[in-house]
């Protein structure tokens, strides 16, 4: 079967562009799942009716932008996305035995509400539009080490309104994908540093005015949409930032 493109590519836009396009698009549109390896480059140029060279470029770019992955000796693959991205890079906590741990997690609470206008504006939706609302507390063997509020737009996630949190994964990404269909693939965090009110305060078994680290998350999916906004808090006394510069 044979993929047509269109004669001549947009105006400023180059053929291996317009190729990156039309490949990225049948990854929207299910075809190609994450995880699974897309058809080899020669059958994929002799489809298109592109060189070897321009099939390359548009993989490069999608490569470039996280949507996909090559393995070497294996083959080009699509990402999986962030199966988690863990806010624990940001701080120490450890279990008692010193080995990294993924948090145990909490739902505090659960509501809708309407968005903010910042909000709407990144989630693309109306202001009368409904928004569900999660208090997350993670914990490490008992001990609560960060406090999250999590805005999730619907009706993407839906399925997530009415369901028994009691069975909710400690990992919300694979959940996200699993029960709603929504792969994040890429997220932005800002760091900022800030102090507990009386109530955040309580949740994490700190004193009022304690100083935190703040991390506001912007969360997207494959398409380049705001699927997840999310603030989280931590003991600013715990936080610890590596960067390897070269």
């Amino acid at each position: 079967m044979t993929f047509a493109l269109t004669s001549s590519p947009p105006l400023g836009q180059s053929l291996y562009g317009t190729l990156a396009d039309a490949l990225r698009q049948r990854i929207l549109d299910g075809e190609w799942q994450p995880g699974q390896m897309i058809p080899s480059e020669a059958s994929l140029a002799q489809r298109y009716g592109v060189a070897l060279g321009t099939l390359r470029q548009a993989l490069s770019l999608l490569v470039q932008d996280g949507v996909l992955r090559r393995q070497h000796g294996k083959g080009t693959f699509v990402s999986r996305g962030l199966d988690y991205a863990s806010m624990m890079r940001f701080f120490r906590f450890q279990s008692q035995g010193g080995l990294p741990v993924t948090p145990e997690s909490r739902i505090l609470q659960r509501r809708l509400r309407h968005p903010s206008a910042q909000e709407a504006k990144a989630f693309q939706i109306d202001l009368d539009g409904q928004l569900l609302q999660l208090e997350r507390l993670r914990s490490i063997e008992g001990q609560p080490c960060l406090l999250e509020t999590i805005a999730l737009p619907l009706p993407l996630f839906g399925a997530l309104a009415d369901s028994n949190t009691e069975d909710w994964d400690d990992l919300l990404y694979p959940m996200y994908q699993r029960r709603c269909g929504i792969l994040v693939h890429h997220a932005r965090d800002e760091l900022k540093f800030s102090q507990l009110n009386a109530k955040q305060a309580s949740r994490l078994q700190l004193q009022t005015g304690h100083p935190c680290v703040l991390v506001e998350r912007e969360a997207f999916d494959v398409a380049g949409r705001c699927v997840e906004r999310r603030t989280t808090r931590g003991d600013a006394f715990s936080f610890t930032y590596t960067a390897h510069i070269k």
